[in-house]
């Protein structure tokens, strides 16, 4: 499998596992029909392929870097655009946004810091930066394994905007360092083993929140619903996607059994998808829901810039 297909695997298998989450968002597990492929409804009657906030976010991260490398201010900046006027939305208007990422914008559009416009309490760690993640190990792939100092501080800092808890940064490091391993074509017991050797490394230096590494030391492995629970909460959210992603057959079955826990079915998803789509690439996502995913017009330009900002490997 070629490096690009894992690369573009991650970003449109982010987008895919939003849209087919969208139409149960907020459900109650077991209260709706078990979702097999797109439809349309849900919250914000969205028509089927249509996606939310997880992919506007991620196309905006992904537009910032891929057109000025890294900058967080710039990245907020994009994130205050999208939520004034609907760019990078599927359909011209914000729909969909936490209230945690609203304050957050609100403080960064105020002062103009995003290293500081990020509530740091434990009660604002939602999931609204891990749904977003995949742009940065897309780029900085090429961090891994030899410069994770520099990627680990990338992948905290991209939570920084609007999520600056310790248990989202911790979330974005230890899911960017999965996806980096993935991305480089790692075997998917080798990257998620709780002695895995870049890890091992990267908790040398950055101590993760405890409740993160419990995730690390594989809690996923060990539950199952109720227990693993699609919430917002960024510990949960994360673990759920492990428990989708970590012995499915493939792409279909993993982001088909985040979709349906259910709860924040759509982050549930695209966090699952961002790893089933490094794991298995983007041929590995079924071609009818690569076919189906909505406005393939302003995702491509986005992506292509993404891919081209990746160093190549020397």
């Amino acid at each position: 499998m070629r490096d690009r297909d894992r690369q573009r695997g991650a970003i449109i298998g982010l987008a895919v596992g939003d849209a087919l989450g969208a139409a149960v968002e907020f459900s109650q597990p077991g209260k709706f029909e078990p979702v097999t492929d797109y439809r349309d409804g849900g919250p914000h009657r969205l028509n089927a392929g249509e996606w939310t906030d997880d992919t506007s976010m991620a196309l905006a991260l992904a537009d910032s870097i891929g057109q000025v490398g890294w900058d967080i201010n710039d990245q907020a900046e994009r994130y205050v655009t999208w939520w004034a006027t609907g760019k990078y939305s599927v359909n011209g208007r914000v729909f969909d946004i936490g209230g945690t990422t609203v304050r957050a914008l609100h403080r960064f559009w105020r002062a103009h810091d995003a290293r500081t416009s990020g509530n740091p309490s434990s009660s604002a760690s939602g999931n609204g930066s891990i749904m977003r993640l995949a742009p940065v190990p897309v780029a900085y792939v090429n961090l891994f394994p030899d410069r994770l100092v520099e990627l680990t501080e990338k992948l905290a800092e991209s939570s920084l905007p609007t999520h600056a808890s310790g248990q989202c940064l911790s979330a974005c490091v230890y899911l960017g360092a999965v996806l980096c391993g993935l991305l480089h074509g790692r075997p998917r017991e080798e990257v998620l083993s709780p002695d895995w050797p870049p890890l091992e490394q990267i908790t040398q230096n950055y101590m993760l929140h405890a409740e993160v590494d419990e995730v690390r030391q594989g809690s996923f492995r060990h539950k199952q619903p109720p227990k693993i629970c699609g919430s917002g909460y960024v510990v949960q959210s994360l673990e759920a996607a492990l428990w989708a992603f970590h012995d499915a057959r493939d792409f279909r079955e993993a982001v088909l059994r985040a979709v349906n826990l259910g709860h924040d079915a759509d982050t549930t998803a695209a966090v699952c998808g961002q790893l089933a789509g490094a794991y298995w690439g983007e041929s590995g996502i079924p071609r009818e829901w690569r076919a189906g995913l909505a406005r393939r017009d302003l995702i491509e330009p986005i992506l292509d810039r993404l891919c081209e900002a990746s160093p190549k490997k020397k």
